[in-house]
């Protein structure tokens, strides 16, 4: 019981701090709405991102991971205690992990070299201006992994290249939004239009929080309550307090220094090496109570300023 406590309590908080951009985006679009269709959005929205997406893509995963089952047998393997399919789910498990662990670093490394951001320490502005050394290497940790990949099993090199490809995926996806945002916020656009396309929106940014679940539990039904619960707070704080959220301005910093750490561990176990399972979750809370000191100690800063 304490361990499903403390994966759960990590997989919430990371969907979290996983989602803030999406709540951010979210919360700008639908002031934009008239009450009516945000009421529509919030349900629907509520029924397809946290129950369909994040119910279905964690089973989707394990069977891309697992070509030879089909996807019965999947569901059969993550809700029951059948040994045999649950031998095949084992045996695939660093070719997740890799595949997870490459695109959860490269979504760490766009943000840390590529995107505007509150700089927490001197070396991130430092970093940013260096923002071309992102393709280089991005390279170089996708070369090796694969070359280390291909000495120990041939299907571990395909799983990274998969990884980076689902990041240059998700990634256009996300580079479209924010060229989108302004689009959105007009008031001359379509209700159902905005809510389309917030729907599209979301199921792009849920892959980030389903792929580093991973990291946390191998266990579907465990991702699935910890990320639904997740979810479910990330759209209160769309509603109900995303000025608060405004204000925290060095949460992102602290989402994306989570995910980096997550996905080098979910790269690492893949090839061998053994972690507690406390491990994820801690690190999670550490980085979450870090930067929300920091955001605190920025907004008293402010007032005193003011």
């Amino acid at each position: 019981m304490v361990n499903f406590i403390i994966v759960v309590f990590g997989l919430v908080l990371f969907e979290i701090i996983s989602s803030i951009d999406n709540a951010v985006v979210n919360a700008h679009v639908l002031k934009t709405l008239p009450e009516r269709y945000r009421k529509i959005f919030l349900f629907w929205g509520l029924l397809f991102a946290v129950f369909l997406v994040r119910g279905l893509l964690p089973f989707i995963i394990v069977k891309l991971a697992n070509p030879a089952l089909n996807i019965g047998q999947v569901f059969t393997a993550s809700l029951s205690n059948s040994q045999e399919v649950a031998h095949y789910v084992e045996q695939s498990k660093p070719l997740l992990l890799l595949a997870g662990g490459v695109y959860l670093f490269m979504v760490f490394l766009s943000w840390l070299f590529l995107e505007e951001k509150k700089y927490a320490f001197l070396v991130e502005h430092h970093i940013h201006k260096q923002g071309v050394w992102f393709y280089a290497i991005s390279s170089v940790f996708l070369t090796t992994t694969i070359y280390l990949g291909i000495k120990q099993n041939p299907l571990l090199a395909l799983s990274a290249s998969i990884g980076a490809s689902a990041f240059f995926i998700t990634d256009g996806f996300k580079k479209n939004a924010e060229a989108k945002e302004k689009e959105l916020l007009n008031p001359n656009l379509s209700a159902w239009s905005k809510i389309l396309y917030l729907e599209v929106l979301d199921a792009s940014f849920s892959i980030d929080g389903v792929v580093g679940a991973f990291a946390f539990t191998m266990a579907i039904p465990l991702i699935i309550l910890g990320n639904g619960l997740g979810a479910l707070v990330v759209r209160e704080f769309t509603v109900r307090g995303i000025n608060l959220i405004s204000k925290l301005v060095y949460l992102k910093n602290g989402a994306m220094y989570s995910i980096g750490l997550l996905g080098t561990l979910m790269v690492l176990e893949s090839f061998g090496h053994e972690f507690p399972f406390w491990l994820a979750p801690l690190n999670t809370f550490l980085l979450l109570a870090f930067f929300l000191y920091l955001s605190y100690r920025e907004l008293q800063n402010a007032k005193l300023v003011a």
